[in-house]
């Protein structure tokens, strides 16, 4: 669903002689620190024929290139960019003497310091191979091995189909009946949803989503255009990733305290950043809202909806939200990016964003009716695919659900990914040549399902496996207590750190919020008070403590997290 720590591992480059020093076109890298974590970043700057700015980003390391740029602006020295595929930003000022743009990278969450240099033009795609079939059982459980190894309590099961032949090979502490959070597969089951009503007439695919809001509910909407059903499944409604005012009370389980009534509220007063339809952008809030409305039109559950249209026909009984008891003794334990036991997700409100459980056996039967003409969900899965929305990379394109990637020579895959705090995940298919493969890991570690997905699928090469990172310190302790109002309000207002960082504390119904604007805007998290003038947040591990002047006027703020500080003043 959502994820900080998974960036982007990219080779080094340098950018052609011909780039002028202040301006951003051409090629470019940098190295990301994310905790105990450097990643490789390469960023490549096109300038069109009317002086119209384009860009990439490529993370061969982890097999994925041409991610595209949105919103690149160049404004004398300061640069910004976003990549929606991924919900990055990057904004930084051009330094003459590093002959370097410094700046700051977020994805969904906190920033870091990335530096761009000099770089070199990305090496062209080795070509795959063209007699591919999928590897036997004994390699692939060789290769499970491998991707385990440095990982204690990871497993991994492996779904195949080629054809007719089924398997299930395993490794770890799993069996083929293991149930795993699919996270973000879930989508695809919600596109199909959409699909099949639509197929069969009880809804259109341009319906306004607001018609089957309650009564009293209302949808952002844009220059007189409106959020359609197609919109929220295409991830091309502006709606954000997620809603800005969750709670987030536990960050191990941070969906799970999300309510209808905190929905519906969001989307009665947040306010569309850019015209609907106009840019990719993934969200979570948007596929989650889908699955809530479908059921509202179909006067029935999300759960129900499920059953009833796909798992049912298909005989899928272990692809549920809620395990029965037999099925909790069968779900994985999970474990987060650093190895450590971590929580299971609730999703109530957004579950057809990321809420179902599943186990490699019934994927594969979801696969196999997906790939099948005569299949129940035949009429729904030719509705899906013949939409074909916006580009994510130069290869890749959004349909309802499914992403489509185009490997070249005919080589077409439909695709998608998940991911929870302890569980990754990813179904590919290559209808073409009736083949699917589905890989379901209990951990949060990367690089986790996706390489190996495609490579048993198409061949494609396989991410080395690094040690697991160092785990990071406890989260400090924090006390919450109450403040009177006055208290509160004294430290309402904006508060600027330098660098494009600024952060606006608001009052909202349950106490104060905290969020990050400026040229890179963040979610609006609650903080709670420890004393007078200090707060912290639950959300992540980190606190602010406001300065005052001798007449108690508060004027500044220092933030802390990870061992970072940053020093600001009151700006309002």
């Amino acid at each position: 669903m959502t994820r900080w720590s998974v960036l982007l591992t990219v080779a080094a480059m340098a950018v052609s002689t011909s780039a002028a020093a202040q301006s951003p076109v051409g090629d470019w890298a940098g190295v990301l620190e994310v905790g105990q974590v450097n990643l490789h970043i390469g960023v490549h700057v096109h300038q069109g024929s009317e002086g119209e700015l384009t860009g990439t980003l490529d993370s061969p390391d982890q097999g994925v290139t041409g991610l595209l740029l949105a919103d690149i602006s160049r404004q004398d020295d300061a640069l910004s960019f976003t990549v929606p595929a991924i919900n990055g930003r990057y904004a930084a000022k051009w330094d003459a003497a590093s002959r370097s743009w410094k700046g700051q990278w977020s994805q969904g969450g906190p920033s870091a310091s990335l530096d761009l240099t000099v770089g070199a033009p990305p090496a062209p795609p080795k070509p795959l191979p063209a007699d591919w079939r999928p590897p036997a059982d004994a390699a692939i459980h060789q290769l499970i091995g491998e991707r385990i190894a440095p990982r204690a309590g990871e497993g991994i099961a492996v779904g195949v189909l080629d054809g007719r032949d089924r398997r299930v090979v395993i490794g770890g502490p799993v069996q083929p009946d293991t149930e795993f959070e699919i996270g973000s597969i879930t989508k695809v089951f919600t596109a199909t949803i959409l699909a099949d009503m639509a197929a069969k007439g009880e809804v259109s695919l341009d319906d306004p989503a607001e018609k089957y809001l309650p009564a009293g509910a209302h949808m952002p909407e844009r220059n007189g255009r409106k959020i359609t059903l197609r919109d929220l499944s295409m991830h091309r409604s502006g709606l954000p990733r997620v809603p800005d005012n969750m709670p987030m009370a536990d960050p191990e389980d941070p969906y799970a305290d999300y309510t209808e009534a905190q929905l519906l509220d969001f989307l009665s007063h947040y306010p569309l950043t850019r015209d609907i339809g106009s840019q990719w952008e993934y969200s979570n809030l948007g596929v989650g809202l889908l699955g809530y409305l479908l059921g509202r039109a179909a006067h029935k559950d999300y759960p129900t909806l499920l059953r009833e249209r796909i798992t049912g026909p298909l005989g899928m009984h272990d692809t549920v939200l809620t395990l029965s008891t037999e099925q909790r003794m069968r779900f994985a334990t999970p474990y987060d990016a650093y190895g450590r036991p971590t929580k299971p997700w609730k999703i109530p409100a957004l579950a057809g964003a990321g809420g179902i459980r599943s186990t490699a056996g019934d994927m594969l039967k979801f696969a196999a009716a997906v790939i099948d003409p005569r299949s129940p969900l035949a009429p729904a899965v030719k509705l899906e695919l013949s939409e074909l929305g916006p580009a994510i990379r130069t290869n890749v394109h959004q349909g309802l659900g499914w992403q489509i990637v185009d490997f070249g020579s005919g080589r077409r895959v439909l695709t998608h990914d998940g991911g929870t705090g302890g569980f990754r995940s990813t179904l590919a298919l290559e209808p073409a040549r009736q083949r699917a493969v589905v890989v379901l890991a209990n951990s949060g570690a990367e690089p986790s399902t996706t390489d190996m997905a495609l490579h048993i699928l198409i061949g494609s090469p396989v991410a080395p496996t690094p040690a697991l990172p160092n785990t990071p310190p406890p989260r400090t302790a924090h006390t919450e207590t109450t403040l009177p109002a006055a208290e509160l309000d004294r430290v309402i207002g904006r508060y600027d750190f330098g660098n494009g960082v600024i952060f606006e504390v608001t009052r909202a119904p349950d106490g104060l919020r905290a969020q990050r604007q400026g040229s890179v805007t963040g979610p609006s998290l609650p903080i709670f008070a420890e004393a007078p003038l200090k707060f912290f947040w639950r959300a992540v591990d980190a606190a602010v403590t406001f300065t005052a002047d001798e007449s108690g006027k508060v004027t500044g703020a220092t933030f802390t997290q990870a061992g970072a500080t940053l020093t600001g003043k009151r700006v309002d």
